[in-house]
């Protein structure tokens, strides 16, 4: 958890037990035999040959166990410590939405279709999916004052964005105005009437710190159980009051491999005010690989989230472990080209800009080029109320 987290819900849930892979048998008496050696004898086997199988019929029912030991990905090593042997991994992960010209999806893709660039240096592609994979996902609503009268609207919205996502996703709902709230009595949910409630949560005042709810909210995945994240964030102003900057939160953003899907609200701005806020939306969508989206009125937003969740569900996955294993700390620029079957137009793919190396802080003074001062405030998880 980042430093400053204020976070309440830090109870820890037992893990749901499952079934044991052995059932009870009732016991039977057999007459006494002649030849106790060879009844021993047996009986060793048998337990010899149980212990033999018991490990893989237990990892064939846990889906999270261990798998067989593979060749190590280019570029990593094998740590031996004590008995055991520990690898250092590197996966780069890219939920990437590809479009026709006409701005649909193309779906029916194969992993021969796409060329994937890391500073410009080709790589090999690891990982291919397109799956409807569940998400944690998070409802980020600004509840200023300016907002009173839309939050009606927007809280249907974003309803019927989780109505229309997968059904196994988990949500949570955080509501900001100069601080924010996470408005549910658990970390996440997947219940309509529960996120309702949260959404429903409402006193608009105050000012707009947007960027803290955003650190704040991605903090907040790290608890999801899903392996994909992603926030939409919804905002009708410039943010005015946050102690993250901008550049500050794009960073966060890089390090941290969330889709986010930005709606600002700006008619009511004033030209200057709105043409910087809906800058900041568009740099925070792009880094993550997600897409801002500005309407002209608030009626609008329901056809909006609808349109993320077909989005969210629309997506290829795509990994790699990058030929650059250095752990410099250095931000890596992605790139994904999709070369089309034969008789399809020019195919267009969206993901995450780029991404930070692991490495030690020593390396942080490294920016991509939009990104040129280090904030050194950090946002805490969204406080419970």
């Amino acid at each position: 958890m980042l430093a400053g987290a204020k976070s309440k819900l830090n109870s820890v849930r037992p893990r749901a037990s499952r079934p044991s892979l052995f059932t009870t048998r009732p016991v039977t008496t057999h007459p006494a035999t002649s030849r106790p050696f060879l009844t021993h004898t047996f009986l060793a086997v048998l337990l010899a040959l149980v212990l033999f199988a018991a490990p893989a019929l237990l990892a064939q029912d846990n889906p999270l166990a261990p798998p067989p030991q593979q060749p190590l990905p280019p570029g990593q090593t094998a740590n031996q410590q004590g008995g055991s042997i520990k690898v250092d991994v590197s996966l780069v992960v890219l939920h990437t939405t590809v479009l026709d010209d006409r701005g649909k999806f193309v779906d029916g893709l194969s992993k021969e279709n796409f060329r994937v660039f890391e500073d410009k240096a080709e790589q090999k592609l690891d990982v291919f999916k397109r799956e409807d994979v569940p998400v944690s996902m998070g409802l980020v609503i600004d509840n200023s004052g300016s907002m009173r009268d839309k939050r009606a609207r927007v809280n249907e919205a974003a309803l019927t964005l989780v109505q229309a996502s997968n059904p196994h996703d988990e949500a949570f709902v955080v509501n900001f105005n100069d601080d924010y709230y996470l408005d549910l009595d658990k970390d996440f949910t997947n219940s309509i009437p529960e996120l309702k409630e949260a959404l429903e949560r409402i006193d608009a005042r105050g000012s707009t710190a947007l960027y803290d709810a955003i650190i704040g909210s991605m903090d907040h995945l790290k608890k999801g159980r899903k392996d994909k994240k992603v926030l939409l964030v919804v905002t009708d102003g410039e943010d005015n009051v946050s102690r993250n900057s901008l550049e500050k939160t794009i960073r966060e953003i890089q390090k941290a491999n969330v889709v986010i899907y930005t709606i600002g609200l700006f008619s009511d701005e004033d030209k200057k005010n709105r043409k910087k806020a809906m800058r900041a939306l568009k740099d925070i969508s792009a880094a993550s690989g997600g897409i801002p989206y500005f309407p002209e009125n608030v009626a609008d937003v329901h056809n909006i989230c609808d349109q993320v969740a077909r989005d969210i569900r629309n997506q290829y996955t795509l990994g790699y472990y990058p030929t650059n294993n250095k752990k410099d700390g250095t931000f890596r620029t992605v790139q994904v080209d999709v070369i089309p079957p034969r008789g399809r137009g020019k195919l267009t793919a969206r993901t995450r800009n780029g991404y930070y190396a692991p490495g030690a802080s020593a390396a942080s003074n490294s920016y991509p080029p939009h990104d040129q001062s280090a904030a050194s405030q950090t946002a805490g998880s969204p406080t419970a109320r």
